[in-house]
């Protein structure tokens, strides 16, 4: 491993991408440090402290947008809404693209449609900073987290809205940086940075909670639970993100005169978590309105003097959908089943497949091409998917159980599983294959082991067999 860190410095293109990536990144932590004026950061800071503590819906969406913005939410900052709308926005395209004969049309053009895809989004993007940061400033305002010489003030908004929109297109501006002259998905990298930046503070949390000779604090075995949990989540998010279903590929032979062309036997690889970290993505947002629908009608109930029966109901589900009870979990769970298979409907089509295995001459052995084909790949598709959501459920609901069952903070259980988790573990792995990538070519080994001379041997093996 060292020597293979030795060799990404000894190659000046690649390690100008390295510390070009590393620049940028350290461009968006510094801009996250810069307060956006007219709030009082005390008392924001405060207030969010005990909407966490609390288990508020307030605090768990806080949370939520935490995973995306690159910090902590309880600063605002000019980097407030984070990458978020830029990504809400791609997955809206993703989506409408999948349905829309128009925009499928379009992107199949090739880069001239891609394009104007892209400038779509950056449009949709810039209407969602304004959405989202109107709704931001009007809820620190009515909770009296402004100044009041500058709640009022209609330059005061005006500035504030334009702050976060440039922020946000910032960070995207950034995220195409590394895009184009970096190593990584930029955007990803960033989610990704700001994720782990909570690392130490997590590290810090466990640190002052360890006292062996308090039966309410943590002691060995809990620090031993804790250590043994991190590494079996995290090897076990590798072994799932990379897992493939390979179905056998048979071309067909052709032949020209008097030689015979095809015949090779290859794999089309399926991938058995196909959603990635988007069903979890949506679930947990979902999750987060039946709470704040019932802590609302309790509340309106209570002031308004409503019947007793309609406010204990309305307070009994308001408690029972409160992070880590019972049915806020299986709730979650069904809602991750759910996104999973419809993923998997809007971005796997097994017909389109088929056809393309016809066209290509290639064949799955012992299956008529066309429809036979089709509904196996869909009938395999189905299945993995029960899997892998299998596996999102288990990480989703891992940090709600260790932090329920052994009274660990939210900010240790969050590296125990959950959206952060999955997304460190995706982009980490792309960037060490980028990496990885970048020096097999140059004949120098990989993270993976091996001289440089079996490595050069592989490039050999792999150029003969093309």
């Amino acid at each position: 491993m060292l020597q293979a860190l030795i060799n990404v410095f000894k190659i000046a293109e690649l390690r100008t991408k390295i510390l070009f990536t590393l620049g940028m990144l350290a461009i968006f932590r510094l801009g996250h440090w810069i307060p956006l004026p007219g709030v009082n950061q005390d008392k924001l800071a405060e207030h969010f402290k005990i909407q966490v503590e609390s288990g508020s819906a307030a605090g768990r969406a806080a949370q939520f947008v935490t995973v995306f913005s690159g910090g902590a939410f309880g600063q605002s900052t000019i980097f407030g809404l984070g990458i978020m709308p830029y990504i809400s926005a791609g997955i809206i395209f993703q989506l409408v693209t999948s349905v829309s004969p128009r925009m499928k049309a379009l992107q199949q053009e090739g880069p001239t449609g891609r394009q104007k895809i892209q400038e779509w989004t950056r449009l949709a993007t810039i209407a969602l900073c304004l959405v989202q940061g109107i709704g931001w400033l009007k809820y620190i305002t009515a909770f009296g987290l402004v100044y009041p010489q500058w709640a009022s003030n209609p330059i005061w908004w005006v500035m504030a809205i334009a702050a976060l929109t440039a922020g946000c297109m910032f960070l995207m501006w950034l995220g195409e940086q590394i895009d184009k002259f970096g190593i990584g998905n930029g955007v990803s990298l960033i989610i990704a940075a700001g994720i782990l930046t909570r690392m130490p503070i997590a590290i810090g949390d466990v640190y002052n909670n360890f006292d062996p000779a308090d039966p309410a604090k943590m002691g060995w075995p809990a620090i031993f639970f804790l250590f043994a949990g991190f590494v079996l989540v995290v090897a076990g998010s590798v072994v799932m993100t990379v897992a493939q279903r390979r179905i056998p590929i048979q071309q067909a032979k052709h032949t020209r005169g008097r030689k015979v062309f095809g015949g090779q036997k290859s794999y089309l690889p399926l991938r058995i978590n196909h959603g990635g970290v988007m069903p979890v993505i949506f679930a947990s947002s979902l999750m987060i309105f039946p709470s704040v629908i019932f802590s609302a009608l309790a509340q309106q109930s209570r002031v308004g003097g409503g019947g007793s029966f309609w406010a204990d109901t309305t307070q009994w589900m308001s408690d029972q959908f409160a992070h880590g009870q019972f049915p806020y979990v299986i709730g979650e769970i069904l809602l991750i089943y759910f996104f999973s298979y419809f993923w998997i409907t809007v971005q796997f089509n097994p017909e389109e497949m088929s056809k393309q295995l016809r066209d290509h001459g290639s064949f799955i052995p012992g299956l008529r091409p066309g429809p036979r084909t089709a509904e196996y790949l869909e009938t395999v598709m189905e299945r993995i998917t029960y899997v892998g959501a299998a596996f999102l459920s288990v990480i989703a609901v891992a940090p709600m159980v260790v932090n329920k069952a052994f009274n660990v903070s939210a900010e240790v259980t969050q590296f125990l599983g959950g959206t952060g988790l999955l997304i460190v573990v995706s982009v980490v792995l792309d960037f060490i294959q980028r990496v990885e990538a970048n020096l097999l070519m140059r004949n120098y080994a990989g993270f993976l082991g091996g001289t440089e001379a079996s490595a050069a041997s592989r490039l050999r093996g792999a150029a003969f067999n093309r």
